[in-house]
């Protein structure tokens, strides 16, 4: 019997305990994740448990009992839920007319446009433009639609404008791609049986896509909520915009406190995985379908 076993060669007996030369590709792809992910986040989880001074949860004692840190949180979903529901919004109709379109590719490569620039470049654009002798003020004055120059960088809507400006084409690429998935003979069948447009996406297109647009928002929201370089160059940083991002970054390199950081990040990843969690949840209640269409 195990002269029979030891005749089998290797490769064989790998593959028959499911480890194959297609296995193997993997195993890149996990050091790539404990290298770059598990460690470093379970090395800031320990940093978060060693303060300079005090017991082991001083870190997040003195977070909690500051207003001036606990308020980030709070000042971050202000800035980060509106903008993924406003991008979503945005992004559901723009998907429904562009993927009838002939020329879908270029207006898809135009609107992708800002994820190339980066939040830094889109920034510093929209202090030429927003500013009080920037573009859009100019023209109002030259207009007469008002007589002093409109407010909007150094706050909280020249933070939002730029997050829905780089933010909208990552929605609206995923969007697109739930909704290319949903087979056109779905609504070619509602449509035969009398059912208006509101009703074909009522009963039809939005109980498909509501998998797609929960992944979509989730991701939206999780690229808004770590914002910096936006709150920085264009908001108030110890201000309205004060993000939790800017707390974390100065308890860093301001205060040199790394251990502090570490449990900001803390707190930071689980505000956002407690969202993430609570979306998925509501989707499941709403829909238990599935997710997609069926098309090909």
């Amino acid at each position: 019997m195990s002269d029979t076993a030891s005749s089998i060669p290797l490769s064989q007996r790998l593959a028959a305990r499911g480890l194959d030369g297609l296995t193997l590709l993997v195993v890149p792809a996990i050091l790539f994740s404990l290298a770059l992910f598990i460690y470093p986040f379970f090395y800031g989880l320990f940093l978060s448990f060693n303060p300079k001074a005090g017991g082991v949860f001083a870190n997040y004692q003195r977070f909690f009992s500051d207003s001036f840190l606990y308020g980030t949180i709070a000042t971050t979903l202000w800035l980060a839920l509106p903008v993924t529901i406003v991008t979503l919004l945005m992004a559901i109709p723009i998907a429904f007319r562009v993927r009838t379109m002939k020329h879908q590719r270029l207006l898809t490569t135009i609107l992708v446009i800002p994820i190339t620039l980066g939040t830094v470049l889109v920034a510093q654009g929209l202090l030429n433009y927003l500013g009080p002798q920037g573009w859009f003020n100019r023209a109002l004055l030259t207009m007469g639609l008002i007589s002093t120059p409109v407010k909007l960088l150094h706050n909280y809507w020249g933070v939002m404008i730029s997050l829905v400006i780089t933010g909208f084409p990552f929605t609206f690429l995923l969007t697109l791609s739930y909704l290319s998935g949903v087979d056109p003979a779905l609504e070619q069948a509602g449509a035969t049986l009398g059912a208006g447009p509101w009703q074909r996406f009522k009963h039809i297109l939005l109980p498909l896509l509501l998998p797609g647009l929960a992944i979509t928002f989730c991701l939206s929201f999780v690229q808004a909520f770590s914002v910096f370089p936006s709150a920085v160059l264009l908001g108030a940083p110890a201000g309205p915009t004060r993000v939790i991002s800017i707390a974390a970054y100065q308890a860093a390199f301001e205060e040199y406190d790394y251990s502090m950081a570490s449990a900001v990040a803390m707190i930071m990843g689980v505000v956002q995985l407690s969202i993430v969690v609570a979306v998925l949840a509501a989707r499941g209640l709403l829909y238990r379908g599935p997710a997609g269409g069926g098309k090909g």
